[in-house]
C-alpha cells in the first residue's frame, strides 16, 4: 500500500510502538520498507552537557542504536522490509527531516491520551508532526 513508511519510536516507551508497530507493518506488506527511526535528543545549551561525563552522548548514541536494531529483530517479522535509523537533536526536526531525506509516503506513530494541561504547556511530538509534515501521518492511540 506504501512503498517507505517512516515510525519513530522512543525506545524508552514501548507504547510508543506497540500498537502502532502492526499497523505500520500492514501498511507495507505489499512490499514497503518500514523505517523505524529513534531520536537522542541532545542538550540543547551546553552549560547542561557539563554536568554529564565527558563520552556520555556518544555512549547514549551507541545504546539507542543497539536497542533500536533489538527492537526491530524481535518485533519484526522476518521477510519484512526494515531499515534503523538513528538520529541526534530536536525530535520533531529530526523526524521530519528524515522523513524528507527518505522520500516517505507516510509517517506512522504513536500518541498518548491526550492531557489537556500538559497539551497546553509543552504541546505534541504529533501534533507538530501532524501540522509540519509534507506527507500524510498516521496517528495510532496508545
Amino acid at each position: 500500500m506504501f512503498n517507505n513508511v517512516l515510525m519513530p519510536v522512543d525506545l524508552g516507551h514501548p507504547e510508543s510502538w506497540q500498537k502502532a508497530l502492526p499497523a505500520a507493518l500492514d501498511l507495507t506488506s505489499a512490499g514497503g520498507v518500514l523505517h523505524l527511526m529513534t531520536v537522542v535528543p541532545d542538550f540543547g545549551m551546553s552549560l547542561v552537557g557539563n554536568f554529564f561525563p565527558k563520552d556520555f552522548e556518544q555512549q547514549a548514541l551507541s545504546e539507542a542504536k543497539q536497542h533500536l536494531q533489538e527492537l526491530a529483530r524481535d518485533q519484526i517479522p522476518a521477510g519484512t522490509a526494515v531499515q534503523t535509523h538513528l538520529a541526534h537533536g530536536a525530535t520533531v526536526d529530526r523526524i521530519l527531516q528524515m522523513a524528507n531525506e527518505l522520500s516517505v509516503d507516510l509517517i506512522a506513530m504513536a500518541s498518548h491520551e491526550p492531557d489537556q494541561m500538559r497539551e497546553f504547556l509543552v504541546g505534541s511530538n504529533a501534533d507538530r508532526i501532524v501540522s509540519k509534515s509534507p506527507v500524510s501521518v498516521l496517528v495510532v492511540r496508545g
